[in-house]
């Protein structure tokens, strides 16, 4: 539980340092969060840290399109910051932990509890997007394998998108670029993109390097 309170608390402290310290915050968060990364895949078995790699290349190469390219959001100084990938990294990391301890109910509970705000969101128009962000949510439940993860994922960057964007680390744009859909700020279903990383990372590694990351926490 250690490295447990260590990632919320860097990934909660960072965001928080990159928003008030303007000038120099986010040169500092991306040291510490660094750091953090190198010391813990180097201590981690073989097959976890190529996991981790794998996780961090994907979740690198998805903010660059989705926020560079795509324009789904938007950095505070319009870039991409360096703590960012690993960060993802990490909150996977955390999610990993809370799946291996969480109960079998929650893979049912968390997509019964969102399906009504999704839908209410969408059928008013203030989050279209969120409905097809939903529905790929549902798709690696019914057809991925970590069904825990992908649980607990959806609720954990839920909740870091709603810290980040109220703080102003990052806003996301009211128009979907290319689809014409509506989005919230952040959209409700935000961690479907965790879902992807995930089913990324397992094509790439294999199942067996896939379990050593969701494990890599404890």
């Amino acid at each position: 539980m250690i490295r447990a309170a260590a990632i919320v608390t860097a990934i909660c402290t960072g965001l928080w340092i990159d928003q008030i310290f303007a000038a120099h915050g986010q040169l500092i968060v991306n040291f510490v969060v660094w750091l953090l990364f190198i010391v813990w895949l180097w201590r981690e078995h073989p097959a976890t840290q190529v996991a981790l790699v794998a996780c961090l290349v994907y979740a690198t190469i998805g903010e660059i399109f989705l926020s560079l390219i795509w324009g789904l959001y938007e950095y505070r100084l319009a870039n991409v910051p360096l703590f960012v990938p690993p960060g993802h990294a990490l909150l996977f990391m955390l999610g990993g932990l809370m799946a291996a301890r969480a109960a079998n109910w929650i893979v049912w509970a968390v997509p019964l509890a969102a399906a009504p705000f999704v839908l209410l969101l969408a059928a008013v128009g203030a989050d279209t997007f969120g409905l097809a962000l939903y529905c790929v949510f549902l798709a690696c439940m019914a057809f991925g394998r970590a069904k825990k993860l992908y649980a607990v994922m959806f609720v954990l960057a839920l909740a870091m998108e709603i810290y980040g964007t109220w703080l102003g680390n990052w806003t996301w744009s009211s128009a979907v670029p290319w689809l014409g859909l509506s989005t919230l700020n952040p959209p409700l279903a935000a961690g479907a993109f965790y879902c992807v990383l995930d089913l990324l990372v397992m094509a790439t590694v294999g199942r067996r390097s896939h379990y050593a990351l969701l494990h890599a926490a404890r």
